[in-house]
């Protein structure tokens, strides 16, 4: 039986896990998938390591990588948005995003810029609230402690979340990371998921680089693309690529 391996961004492993089983059970191939930052995992692929198809959490990545002559083409395939993961506690329970962020007594995590998109869409979103909120954002960027996604940071244990995780760890009192993680938050007593709005929210647009022409790997990024491999993505709570 063909393999073919692919190198994804972390948020994607609960959408991508089922839907390359999928894959593999209904054409036969076997997909070898490592997940990690996406920009740690640009440098693997610039490295030589081998990589037929990479999914990445931006478009930077992706279009470096065909920019250089390493991709063949290139297709956005899920978009994501950011939200706040937040201890939940008598004192801050009716705090709205801002005034959660506003309180220098909460220790604010990220993931971290340059190696991680999530880190960069984050740092966005901090100048994004220093154009609202003067002095705030540049604030924020000094207090954030990037605890998840760089060379040296914390690795967090398979099967966790890492907003969750860190929380939970005594790590952090809040996160800033992915909103479709809040899926599968949605009931957790201990954790309060906040929504940023739209007139500071960051839009996070995932690419797909195919990295050769082999059948598989081109059947495979058809079906990422398709109806069924869409409704993978669409479950873990991603939104469609479309999106505005």
């Amino acid at each position: 039986m063909s393999s073919l391996t692919v190198l994804a961004a972390g948020s994607l492993k609960r959408a991508l896990v089922p839907l390359f089983e999928r894959f593999s059970a209904e054409q036969g191939w076997v997909v070898e998938a490592h997940f990690g930052p996406a920009g740690l995992l640009r440098e693997r692929i610039e490295a030589g390591e081998p990589c037929s198809l990479f999914a990445s959490a931006n478009t930077a990545h992706p279009q470096a990588l065909l920019a250089a002559g390493r991709a063949r083409e290139t297709h956005l395939f899920a978009c994501n948005q950011l939200n706040l993961t937040a201890r939940r506690t008598a004192q801050t329970e009716e705090d709205d995003w801002l005034t959660l962020l506003s309180n220098p007594a909460l220790k604010l995590g990220t993931s971290t810029p340059g190696c991680d998109p999530s880190g960069d869409y984050t740092w966005q979103l901090f100048d994004a609230i220093e154009s609202l909120h003067p002095g705030l954002g540049q604030g924020l960027k000094q207090r954030a402690h990037k605890l998840v996604g760089g060379r040296d940071t914390l690795t967090v244990p398979p099967g966790e979340i890492a907003s969750a995780w860190l929380i939970r760890q005594g790590l952090a009192d809040l996160f800033i990371g992915y909103s479709h993680y809040a899926m599968a938050l949605a009931g957790e007593a201990d954790l309060r998921v906040v929504a940023i709005p739209a007139a500071c929210n960051i839009r996070c647009d995932y690419q797909l680089a195919l990295l050769d022409d082999a059948p598989a790997t081109q059947a495979l990024a058809q079906y990422m693309l398709a109806a069924e491999g869409q409704a993978f993505l669409r479950n873990a709570g991603f939104l469609a690529p479309d999106v505005k």
